[in-house]
């Protein structure tokens, strides 16, 4: 037998699962020419880590599977084993940890531990099957076996760095359920109505989104798609279809400016190329706030809870991560093992877990890999 274990991918979950893994026990497999290509990417070059606000809230999937992960390994465990690494993350946005000087920092310490494993790159898996207690993983290179197989594949956004369907197809080869994936972390298209948005292209204004009973707040960019932003990509974790409602004027009080004589464009708090697209929009002229109708009031006010549907998102070129995956209920929570295959195993984002914007989704990765290390490590040969 080649291996004791294989890694299916060479993204954030299966680098930090190689660090942690004992020598010379796993055989990295990756499709791309270098591993980490994401990473390099992430948080405009700078990998967004992890945050200081870590908990199962900010994450789509079940708590009580997610809990598990984060409770052996949160954000404070991932900062020391960093630090040992002599990476010393830096603060920014408040609450969110970034690579000082650039995302490289955090794949070269990847890269350096990674050596203590075999990496092969520029190879494709095309198929895991199991007989006899041991893996044969299929690439277009050769056969590798194994007795233990971890799926890292990541999902199906950025295909353009190498994105791949093959962990579901693995999954639903041994007998899993794939709950149906989307883009996530994704700006919105919009719908007709809204092309007036486009027009907008490069301005940026704080909002607050409704969409079900989940709010995102942060700044809404308008884009020649439609929106984008941090607060929409955070809104789009949680959109399938339908209504979302944005209040374009987050924590400002009409009572305060009742009867005011300045001219509306100037007295939203919000660009004045906003405020005059809307009143265009809804066919009002920009004139002092006193002067409304009690109904041109009313039709001002829809500012605070701007209600529509949009047409899509961006899609996978364009989204951060994919929401949906391999249905949770059916792996060990304990241990990230399959319920269905012994030796089977899923981290990352090819699980149905997703987080929100603010490295929520490197923390998981890098939660669950840690979760599987403390157990696949333990298999005999």
């Amino acid at each position: 037998m080649d291996n004791k274990i294989i890694i299916i991918g060479g993204g954030a979950s299966a680098l930090m699962l190689a660090s942690l893994l004992p020598k010379h026990t796993a055989t990295i497999i990756e499709s791309n020419p270098k591993v980490g290509a994401k990473i390099l990417i992430s948080g405009g070059g700078k990998c967004n880590i992890t945050n200081t606000r870590m908990g199962t809230e900010y994450f789509l999937g079940d708590e009580s599977f997610v809990q598990q992960s984060l409770k052996k390994f949160n954000e404070k465990a991932l900062l020391k084993w960093l630090e040992r690494q002599n990476l010393h993350p830096i603060l920014r946005k408040e609450t969110q940890y970034f690579c000082k000087d650039s995302a490289k920092e955090l794949l070269d310490i990847f890269l350096k531990e990674s050596k203590k494993q075999t990496v092969s790159t520029n190879e494709k898996v095309l198929e895991v099957t199991k007989r006899d207690e041991i893996f044969y993983v299929k690439t277009n290179k050769k056969i590798h076996t194994a007795k233990a197989v971890v799926v890292a594949s990541g999902g199906l956004s950025f295909p353009k760095i190498g994105a791949s369907s093959i962990g579901y197809e693995i999954a639903e080869s041994f007998g899993h359920t794939i709950v149906k994936t989307a883009p996530a972390l994704v700006g919105f298209t919009v719908q007709k109505e809204q092309f007036f948005f486009k027009e907008l292209s490069g301005v940026s204004t704080d909002v607050k989104i409704h969409v079900g009973k989940n709010i995102c707040e942060g700044a809404l960019l308008f884009a020649h798609k439609g929106i984008s932003g941090p607060a929409v990509l955070d809104a789009s974790l949680y959109w399938d279809k339908g209504k979302i409602e944005i209040d374009f004027l987050p924590n400002f009080s009409w009572k305060s400016v009742q009867g005011s004589k300045k001219q509306i464009s100037s007295l939203l708090p919000m660009p004045k190329r906003v405020s005059k697209a809307f009143l265009l929009q809804f066919k009002l002229e920009d004139k002092p706030l006193h002067q409304l109708t009690p109904q041109e009031l009313e039709t001002l006010q829809t500012l605070s809870h701007y209600s529509f549907a949009p047409a899509g998102t961006f899609g996978y070129a364009k989204a951060e991560v994919t929401k949906g995956g391999v249905e949770t209920s059916e792996v060990d929570n304990s241990t990230m093992m399959s319920k269905k295959v012994d030796g089977l195993y899923f981290i990352g984002e090819v699980l149905d877990v997703t987080g929100r914007l603010g490295g929520y989704n490197f923390q998981w990765a890098f939660s669950s890999a840690y979760t599987c290390a403390k157990n696949v490590s333990t298999r005999e040969q």
